[in-house]
């Protein structure tokens, strides 16, 4: 009778694990996002808050842009939180994404040498001072990655008036490959750079040429300010309206991909856009200066 009961308590035991192996499992979500939220470390305190308060974990797939909303499309992940407006309405449109909840913003902001060899900053406009930059053949580094910020950079060149040229490249990303089409100076090649990396990695080749590039403020507050040594890039050109840069997250659809933890996904969605997530975006400082202003809850 004793063995027999030791037995139903072993079974019971092994089964609340596997349950509870499976609650776990359940409340881990795969989130495709662009590398500037984790570049600028806001997914270092974002990410604890939300699972202490929720017990979500969040697997983070940190890529440009282009190729976070591509996993959304391809059904890799849960949602994806990224900084592309019109690619992510077109997400939307096309059936990839249930909806687009405003998270965030900051801005973009033109970094270069303190000695300024284009004169940029004298330039009243982002556009006026990437033609300065073309105009000097100064050194400029794209990240060259289909990422939002790459997205911003293009069109910011189309409207400076600088003649534009495409070009086509192939890339591996997730053991695929794919081809990238985008726009860059006519007749550039020996000032202009484009790396195909993240923001972290575009800011320091700049910083070791000692050239110009655009970067989101938040990934350059953290560059600047949270490393040693920190970076002795300055900011040149700031302020222009065409340099917003807003945030979305936006839940994959579940009637196109029927494998997507919508629930437990939208519970993220609600948090990060709630009281909770948005203090936490709200209070993520670094030397006192501010990366990310909250949209819904100021």
């Amino acid at each position: 009778m004793f063995r027999k009961a030791v037995a139903a308590m072993s079974m019971m035991m092994v089964g609340l694990a596997i349950a509870g192996n499976g609650i776990c499992e359940d409340k881990i979500l795969n989130m495709s996002t662009t590398t500037s939220t984790q570049s600028s470390g806001l997914l270092d305190v974002l990410l604890p808050a939300l699972e202490k308060d929720t017990g979500i974990k969040i697997k983070v797939i940190a890529k440009g842009t282009g190729a976070a909303i591509r996993d959304g499309e391809d059904g890799n992940v849960d949602v994806i939180f990224v900084h592309a407006k019109d690619r992510e309405m077109k997400f939307v449109a096309d059936g990839f994404g249930t909806e687009r909840y405003p998270v965030m913003h900051n801005d973009f902001v033109i970094i270069g040498p303190a000695a300024d060899p284009a004169g940029v900053k004298s330039a009243t406009t982002a556009n006026e001072a990437l033609k300065k930059i073309a105009d000097a053949g100064a050194g400029f580094i794209s990240r060259g990655d289909d990422s939002g910020t790459h997205t911003k950079e293009q069109s910011l060149w189309v409207a400076s008036g600088v003649p534009m040229e495409e070009q086509t490249i192939s890339i591996v990303k997730g053991g695929k490959d794919a081809k990238i089409t985008f726009k860059r100076p006519v007749d550039s090649d020996k000032w202009y750079t484009s790396i195909g990396q993240g923001m972290g990695k575009t800011i320091t080749f700049a910083e070791e040429k000692q050239a110009y590039t655009l970067t989101d403020r938040g990934t350059y507050i953290a560059y600047k300010f949270g490393k040693t040594p920190a970076v002795d890039l300055e900011i040149v050109s700031e302020g222009d309206e065409g340099l917003a840069n807003p945030y979305g997250v936006i839940p994959v659809n579940p009637e196109k991909y029927p494998n997507v933890k919508y629930d437990v996904t939208m519970e993220f969605v609600n948090w990060l856009v709630g009281p909770k997530g948005q203090k936490v975006i709200g209070d993520y400082k670094m030397e006192g200066k501010q990366l990310f202003f909250p949209d819904v809850i100021k």
